[in-house]
């Protein structure tokens, strides 16, 4: 019984994280009732309460869960795709994960600012993952040996500031994927 009730605790955290992560994602900025989170997720508030006391410690679990996936995200395409098809595919899976995080702005900022999350980590996960996806394309020849996966993250993170649009971000990032391909090394 008790691994029962771990057990439906446990998937009512998940569907909580699931439904916060869906509404902040569509909110665009816009603040996001926990009644609808909770109502999305298919319990009660008190439940959601239960797990995340307050709407910030969501915003943290629901950070914390998609950037552990987005990090994971750089292995998982290696399995499933050549290393430069995966680099593409994991910045947009990263280009999705920043925008996401619009609707979070808020909380996000009091939780960095409380210390709960390091940028340092944060930017730390994202350059490892970088950095398995260029090892494995340098290693096969697609990518290029000479890039630093902290500079594409920053390359990343301008396109993202200086995008107007999901269509312009796609076309940025091409542009990018095109920069650290293996025939895109320019004569010094």
């Amino acid at each position: 019984m008790v691994d029962s009730i771990r057990a439906d605790a446990r998937r009512n955290r998940d569907r909580l994280l699931h439904a916060a992560a869906a509404a902040f994602s569509a909110a665009d900025g816009r603040p996001v009732s926990l009644e609808s989170i909770a109502r999305e997720a298919g319990v009660g508030i008190g439940t959601l309460y239960r797990h995340f006391p307050s709407r910030d410690l969501l915003v943290e679990a629901v950070y914390r869960a998609e950037l552990a996936e987005v990090a994971a995200a750089a292995g998982q395409l290696l399995r499933e795709h050549p290393p430069k098809v995966a680099l593409r595919r994991w910045m947009a899976r990263y280009a999705s994960f920043v925008a996401a995080k619009r609707g979070m702005t808020e909380s996000l900022r009091a939780i960095v600012d409380s210390g709960a999350v390091k940028q340092s980590q944060t930017r730390a996960s994202i350059v490892g993952a970088v950095d398995l996806l260029l090892r494995a394309g340098a290693d096969d020849g697609s990518l290029r040996s000479d890039v630093q996966a902290d500079d594409v993250v920053s390359s990343l993170l301008g396109i993202f500031l200086a995008s107007g649009s999901s269509d312009q971000t796609g076309r940025m990032l091409d542009l990018l994927a095109a920069g650290v391909a293996a025939t895109a090394r320019a004569d010094a």
